[in-house]
């Protein structure tokens, strides 16, 4: 799609970085603008799993990131004392599909913009106006310009989502979410590992260099917990989990080193609207219960990019991607609430049931994700 002119990227995070890499390698030009001042990934770390590393794969970057961090071979469940409830390996279930990588945001971020051609650092979007061949843009700085495309992946608070469709506000999914890395290896080099207690869980996860990611979880009415004391604060809500939900948080050593936020679901009715599209969480963020959000993200980015290549109308190049992505990012919310629900279970029957089955239920869930995007 030669005549497609300029594509703006609303949105510096994994979907735009994703994206625009993959549009470079098209033939498409693409602008990234970001409202941070900074590259500033938040969140501590993420699970690259090897879906997304296929992605990462045909667009040249799939190496630098398994240099970045560390592979990961088993997924296991424990109960809050330590005690194995599950453990799954992962290599049989993904197969050639790719690795399964743990790795600092930071570093998974400079590795996709490492590809980028074009961004714009500080810069939001005030408005969007619709026109026969194009979008006119104006910025947060004064500026304006007109794009053949704007793609909305600024996340789960998109401003693209708000001003072209104006519905589709987040959903408190009931959780909220502490995240962080610590310098520390966790007790398994190659597993992912959720330690599961009553409405609370924590995980950890290696990423490389000897630092771990980890993640709680606790089912409560949403809020706000402030910087100064969550260290401490952290340390107390999880004092009943095993020795190394203790030794990771012992080496945690500032409150600025945790990021806090809810978990929040976003159901568009719509994904795109004339020259106007969301992907990544600006479409369909949902639980991390999965831990498919990136990687839905990177999916998207090369489906759209592919399809705006091989498609001669832009409105038929939206429809086909919608088409084919929805599908499968139902079924990672419908599953993604599967978990949660089971995992909203009593201890007992949980532990029971992921016991009994829970090798074979994590291969139905994800063996899905193996075939292509």
């Amino acid at each position: 799609m030669s005549s497609l002119g300029p594509i703006l990227i609303v949105g510096g995070g994994i979907a735009g970085l994703t994206l625009a890499t993959a549009l470079h390698r098209c033939g498409l030009d693409a602008v990234v603008i970001e409202r941070n001042a900074h590259w500033h990934p938040v969140g501590g770390g993420i699970a690259v799993q090897p879906n997304a590393m296929r992605v990462l794969q045909r667009l040249g970057i799939a190496v630098n990131v398994k240099q970045a961090g560390t592979v990961i071979r088993r997924w296991l469940y424990r109960d809050r004392a330590g005690d194995l409830l599950c453990d799954v390996a992962l290599e049989p279930l993904w197969g050639e599909v790719g690795p399964f990588i743990g790795i600092e945001r930071t570093k998974l971020h400079d590795a996709l913009k490492s590809s980028v051609r074009s961004f714009r650092l500080g810069t939001a979007v005030t408005s969007l106006t619709q026109q026969d061949h194009g979008v006119l843009v104006t910025f947060s700085d004064g500026t304006a310009g007109e794009y053949g495309l704007v793609v909305g992946t600024d996340g789960v608070h998109s401003t693209v989502r708000q001003l072209a469709f104006g519905a589709a506000t987040p959903t408190y999914g009931g959780q909220m979410a502490w995240r962080s890395v610590a310098p520390i290896c966790p007790p398994e080099l190659d597993a992912v590992s959720f330690w599961l207690g009553d409405g609370t869980f924590f995980g950890l996860c290696p990423v490389g260099g000897g630092r771990t990611y980890g993640f709680g979880n606790v089912r409560e009415p949403r809020f706000h917990d402030a910087v100064e004391g969550r260290l401490q604060r952290l340390r107390g809500r999880f004092a009943a989990y095993g020795e190394p939900i203790q030794d990771y948080l012992a080496a945690l050593e500032r409150d600025e080193q945790i990021h806090c936020g809810p978990i929040e679901w976003v159901e568009a009715c719509s994904w795109y609207r004339g020259r106007i599209v969301l992907i990544g969480d600006a479409a369909h963020a949902s639980s991390p219960m999965m831990g498919q959000g990136g990687s839905m993200a990177m999916e998207d980015a090369l489906v759209l990019a592919e399809l705006l290549q091989a498609t001669v109308e832009v409105g038929s190049a939206l429809a086909m991607f919608a088409e084919r992505r929805k599908p499968r990012v139902d079924w990672v919310q419908q599953q993604s609430r599967a978990i949660g629900e089971m995992l909203r279970m009593p201890p007992q029957p949980r532990d029971a049931a992921l016991r009994e089955r829970g090798e074979k239920g994590f291969y139905q869930r994800f063996q899905p994700l193996t075939i292509e995007p």
